[in-house]
C-alpha cells in the first residue's frame, strides 16, 4: 500500500456536525474510531472480538453479541474477570465498511442445558470465519470456555451460507493444548491455520488445519516463548506474513507488537510497537483482534481491527479501525478520529 500522510487521509473528511460524516443518502462514508457505531437499523453494532470474511462482493462481520449485563465473575479471583451471559455469536454484512446490516445470531446460545459449551454461563469468545472452496462450507473456529476459564478451548461450527445459521460440532484442545485467544488465516494456497494463546497463555501456537478445515492436523509451531502474548491478528503482504498481538493484562490495554515471518509456521521475528500517534503505547486504548484485506482495490489495502474494552459495561466496548501503512517490510498503524476507506485504496 502506497504511503499518505495523514493530512491527506484527513483531507475532505471534515464534518460540521457531530454525527458520523454521510452522503447524499444518508449513509455513513467514514470510519469513526471509538465511537457508538450503529447498524443501518439505527442499533449499536454488537460484534465484538470479531473478524470479517469477504465473499461474493460482501463483507460478513462475525462477532460476539455481548449481553446487557456486567458483572465480576468470582470464580476467577486472580484477575478483573467482568463478563456477560454470552449471547451468541453475530453476524453484519456491507459491501462498503462503512454501513453494516445486522444478518442475526448465527450461532445461538444454549438457554438450558448447563453441560452445553454454549450455555450462556460459558465463555464463547473471537469467532473466526473462513470459507472452504473444496468443501462449499463456511467454517467457524472460536474460544469455548468454563466461566472460570479452564476448559481453554476451541469450537467448530459450519454452515452452507454466510448468514445462515451454523452448526454447532464441538469444542476440543488443539494437538492437546490449551487454545484461548486466536484468529484463522486462509493463505492462497488454500491451506488454513488457526493460531492460538497456549500453555496457560505463555505461548502462541500456529496450528496447520485439516483440509476441511474442521480439525488439527498435529503439525503446529511454538512461538513467543513464555512472552505472554494474545489476540492475534495475522495477514499476508508481498509473500510475508505480519502477525499483530497483544499482551496479557486482562481487559486494560497495553502496547501491540507485531512480527513477520517467511512462512506461517516458519521463524517469526518482533519488530516492534506499530502503533503511532495518540495512546499509541497502550494500542489506541484497545486491543487487536484482526487484519482486514480490503477486496477490489487496485493496490493493498489493509485495515487493523481493534476493540477498545469497557469492562465495566462491555455491550459498550467500542471499535477502532485504522489503516496499515507499510514502508519497505516495515509496517505503521497511526491514529486517525476518523478517516475514508475510499481515500487509501
Amino acid at each position: 500500500m502506497k504511503y499518505y500522510p495523514v493530512y491527506l487521509l484527513l483531507a475532505g473528511i471534515v464534518c460540521t456536525t457531530i454525527t458520523a460524516c454521510t452522503d447524499k443518502t444518508n449513509k455513513a462514508t467514514t470510519i469513526k474510531s471509538g465511537t457508538v457505531w450503529h447498524d443501518t437499523g439505527g442499533t449499536p453494532i454488537n460484534a465484538h472480538g470479531g473478524g470479517i470474511m469477504h465473499h461474493d462482493g460482501v463483507y460478513y462481520w462475525y462477532g460476539e453479541y455481548k449481553g446487557d449485563s456486567t458483572y465480576w465473575n468470582p470464580n476467577v479471583p486472580h484477575w478483573e474477570c467482568y463478563r456477560t451471559e454470552a449471547g451468541g455469536i453475530s453476524c453484519y454484512s456491507s459491501k462498503d465498511l462503512c454501513n453494516w446490516t445486522f444478518e442475526g445470531i448465527v450461532l445461538e446460545p444454549e438457554m438450558t442445558d448447563t453441560t452445553s459449551d454454549l450455555h450462556y454461563s460459558h465463555v464463547l469468545e473471537r469467532p473466526k470465519v473462513i470459507y472452504n472452496d473444496k468443501t462449499g462450507q463456511f467454517v467457524m473456529w472460536l474460544h469455548v470456555d468454563s466461566d472460570d476459564y479452564s476448559k481453554a478451548a476451541a469450537g467448530v461450527a459450519v454452515c452452507d451460507k454466510p448468514d445462515g445459521k451454523f452448526t454447532y460440532l464441538g469444542s476440543m484442545r488443539p494437538n492437546g493444548q490449551m487454545s484461548r485467544d486466536m484468529t484463522l488465516f486462509k493463505d492462497d494456497d488454500g491451506k488454513a491455520y488457526h493460531i492460538y494463546s497456549s500453555e496457560q497463555n505463555a505461548t502462541l501456537h500456529i496450528s496447520l488445519l485439516s483440509d476441511d478445515y474442521l480439525h488439527p492436523t498435529g503439525h503446529y509451531t511454538r512461538n513467543f516463548i513464555n512472552r505472554h502474548r494474545e489476540a492475534p491478528a495475522i495477514f499476508k503482504h508481498d509473500q510475508k506474513y505480519y502477525m499483530i498481538t497483544s499482551g496479557c493484562s486482562g481487559w486494560n490495554p497495553n502496547q501491540a507488537e507485531y512480527a513477520i515471518a517467511d512462512s506461517v509456521l516458519g521463524i517469526w521475528t518482533v519488530k516492534g510497537n506499530p502503533c503511532i500517534g495518540e495512546n499509541s503505547g497502550q494500542t489506541f486504548l484497545a486491543q487487536s483482534t484482526f487484519v482486514l484485506p480490503v477486496h477490489g482495490d487496485k493496490g493493498s489495502t489493509y485495515i487493523a481491527m481493534f476493540d477498545r474494552w469497557n469492562k465495566t459495561d462491555l455491550i459498550d466496548s467500542r471499535y477502532v479501525w485504522l489503516p496499515i501503512i507499510f514502508k519497505g517490510e516495515s509496517m505503521e498503524i497511526h491514529w486517525l478520529p476518523e478517516w475514508d476507506v475510499n481515500a487509501i485504496k
